[in-house]
């Protein structure tokens, strides 16, 4: 039995990736594989701790706490936008760690510049986040329209967000310290030695999806690319985004 960890990215926790966990546990269920979701430092059940000011950082964090939680490696990695860079910094720094590699939305230098990173568009929605911070409705409300496409969850996905933001909120410190981390990052231009699935949103107005093309010519990876999605591609097409991972899974040794 294979364990997967889950990491998601910039101020979201393990509750964000919604019902995607269900779909996924229905695929992995397949083969017997455990599922299990790590938190950031700094976010959800790890709010009270503080974000590294470097991915490094956070890799040596989750690493010592899947150690903690009995997870035998190798691990199965699934990760979104920050939770990708940790991950392919784990997997490049701790290779027998880590026996499959999923990124979502992920972005990273040396393959894109700044502005495909976080798109140019998308800053002004993103400063009244900021500016609203301390109002869980209003700032989940601009974040959502920022990152997801599917609107017909809207009103669930915003009491649920809101509800989380309350019960464990990620202090703007923290969420500055992540934001910095990210920017810093240089991932290692050689492919991780495990096997590396990517998977994109052509519409996704805060990352541009050709960050990820661009990862998966350079490692010689996979890249599957969904049409309509957002940013937050789990949330948008929960079925796409399992049915994907299976069928790569599936081609592999």
């Amino acid at each position: 039995m294979s364990a997967w960890i889950l990491l998601r990215g910039l101020t979201r926790e393990g509750r964000h990736w919604g019902r995607f966990v269900e779909h996924l546990r229905v695929e992995a269920a397949l083969s017997g594989d455990q599922v299990t979701l790590l938190d950031l430092p700094g976010n959800g059940r790890e709010n009270a701790s503080a974000a590294p000011l470097n991915v490094s950082g956070m890799t040596a964090f989750v690493r010592s706490r899947a150690k903690a939680a009995g997870l035998k490696p190798p691990y199965r990695l699934l990760a979104m936008s920050l939770g990708g860079m940790v991950a392919t910094d784990w997997a490049q720094r701790h290779a027998q760690d880590i026996e499959r590699l999923v990124l979502i939305n992920t972005s990273m230098r040396p393959f894109a510049a700044m502005h495909e990173r976080l798109q140019l568009a998308a800053w002004p929605q993103l400063m009244r986040a900021a500016a609203l911070w301390n109002d869980p409705l209003r700032c989940e409300g601009i974040i959502h329209g920022v990152t997801c496409n599917r609107t017909d969850t809207f009103d669930d996905d915003l009491a649920m967000w809101s509800t989380i933001r309350r019960v464990a909120p990620v202090s703007a410190k923290n969420a500055l310290r992540q934001l910095w981390a990210a920017a810093r990052f240089r991932a290692g231009e050689r492919a991780p030695e495990c096997p590396t699935l990517l998977l994109s949103s052509k519409a996704d107005h805060l990352v541009k999806a050709v960050c990820s093309d661009r990862i998966a010519q350079q490692w010689r990876a996979e890249h599957k690319q969904h049409a309509w999605a957002g940013h937050d591609l789990p949330h948008d097409d929960p079925a796409w985004t399992a049915s994907a991972i299976a069928e790569w899974l599936r081609t592999l040794p």
